[in-house]
């Protein structure tokens, strides 16, 4: 047998244009908290990191899990992507391990239960997570905006990557 390690609290941080969002689990079904913060400021990056550490401070999480954004993951602006690297740096900083999956790596995992664009994803995650069913945006519409709370469900689908790929293939129903 293969001892595997367990990580008490997983926390998946999804930054983008408005702020970031998180999502802290315990389990694949154990959702702790959750959450979108927008930022309003001049250094968004300063502003958006340290909100990230004050979340840090109070869950002290044992795994972080990011979005790939370098030149072989996902292509995001470069604001966005320094501020995925500032928050990975302040992290190891704290002994706490890193993990990044890229977008196509997080489609091929929900793609081999069915769902394969943001909002299926979004509703095969509420599915298994009663908590989060408040939270699912009303399908988008070619002409509206993303919702706020995709975000929540963006960090979230890293998290469930990322317990895909430390415990090995998982089914979901």
């Amino acid at each position: 047998m293969i001892p595997r390690k367990r990580y008490d609290l997983v926390l998946a941080i999804y930054p983008h244009k408005r702020g970031f969002a998180f999502a802290a689990f315990e389990g694949w079904l154990a959702a702790v908290d959750w959450g979108v913060r927008d930022v309003r400021s001049a250094d968004k990056n300063a502003q958006c990191l340290r909100r990230v550490l004050a979340i840090f401070a109070f869950h002290a999480p044992d795994v972080l899990v990011l979005q790939d954004m370098s030149e072989r993951g996902t292509r995001r602006a470069p604001r966005i992507r320094e501020l995925n690297q500032l928050i990975a740096e302040h992290a190891e900083m704290q002994g706490v391990v890193v993990f990044a999956y890229s977008r196509a790596q997080v489609i091929q995992y929900f793609q081999n239960h069915g769902a394969t664009t943001k909002q299926a994803i979004a509703e095969t995650i509420a599915k298994h997570v009663p908590a989060l069913n408040l939270y699912v945006p009303p399908t988008r519409k070619y002409w509206m905006n993303e919702h706020t709370h995709m975000g929540i469900f963006d960090a979230a689908a890293l998290a469930w990557t990322f317990f895909h790929a430390a415990e090995g293939n998982r089914q979901v129903a």
